[in-house]
């Protein structure tokens, strides 16, 4: 029997101000907006990435509650970079605090929080 093949479509995550982490991730990853509108459950959402990946940064009009609550069990996103030191001007520019530098195998990596408090791991592995 073989396996399927897969790939990852998208990652939904709950943001305070959608537009704003938007443009972040806009100038951190050169991606485009792909959508935006209301969502169906309420709140809204601006879908970011490339042609057949995305990240859904979605707004909820009240906070879900129990295990649907933000950020559990997400521990951190990671985006692959070409030029780690112009993703991290990008990041501070942007008024957030690298950490956590790295250089190990496989690549050269930080983190960084963003204003709702998820961790985004920035890696290069050039």
């Amino acid at each position: 029997m073989t396996n399927p093949a897969a790939r990852l479509e998208h990652v939904n995550i709950t943001v305070s101000d959608p537009d704003r982490t938007a443009v972040f991730l806009s100038r951190l990853c050169g991606w485009h907006e792909r959508w935006r509108g209301p969502s169906a459950l309420g709140g809204w959402t601006i879908h970011l990435g490339a042609d057949f990946d995305y990240i859904a940064l979605y707004q909820r009009d009240a906070p879900l509650p129990g295990p649907f609550s933000k950020g559990q069990p997400l521990n951190h996103i990671g985006l692959v970079v070409d030029d780690l030191a112009a993703a991290e001007r990008c990041v501070i520019e942007a008024g957030l605090v690298p950490f956590n530098h790295g250089d190990y195998e496989p690549g050269r990596r930080f983190y960084v929080f963003d204003w709702d408090g998820i961790e985004w791991e920035i890696v290069s592995y050039s």
